[in-house]
């Protein structure tokens, strides 16, 4: 089973449904414009962390401007399709700021996970996280995997083939 993929506009209901049901929500966010292992460890770890992970992923125009021109790659209802079908997610929405904190604001998470290239005092929304009692988690392996250096990888080998 797929996650189902959200329209930004339910983010708070989704949240008010979830805590009614007594659901301990996780919540990760995210260009994910090339999958690779990082992205994968990093879900499987923001999961443990609750019942339901839900998953933000940058719009397209929020990915441009936090990764540059040439960025995103793929459009963001295929990065919100790549990442529905992993195991560990089971809700995405995509959104347009830079930042996650509406999204927090709105959704209200138990928690909110961010990945090892992030500490307790560098994630963006933390000052929000204390303010609303929103735990901040950092999960996943080793920032060994980026989407930067797998494109310069494959930049590399193309001109070295032709």
């Amino acid at each position: 089973m797929s996650a189902q993929i959200i329209a930004r506009e339910g983010t708070a209901e989704l949240g008010v449904q979830l805590r009614r049901a007594g659901r301990r929500v996780s919540f990760a966010n995210g260009c994910f414009d090339i999958l690779h292992p990082g992205h994968v460890r990093y879900l499987q770890a923001a999961k443990q962390q609750g019942d339901v992970l839900v998953v933000g992923i940058n719009s397209d125009r929020s990915v441009s401007a936090l990764k540059g021109p040439g960025r995103p790659l793929l459009p963001a209802e295929a990065r919100a399709e790549l990442v529905a079908a992993l195991e560990p997610v089971d809700y995405v929405i995509i959104f347009e700021e830079l930042t996650a904190e509406a999204m927090l604001s709105e959704l209200r998470p138990d928690v909110h996970c961010k990945g090892p290239d992030y500490t307790t005092e560098t994630v963006p929304e933390r000052a929000l996280t204390e303010s609303l009692g929103i735990a901040v988690a950092i999960v996943g392996d080793p920032k060994d995997h980026s989407t930067r250096n797998l494109l310069a990888e494959i930049a590399r080998r193309y001109r070295k083939n032709r």
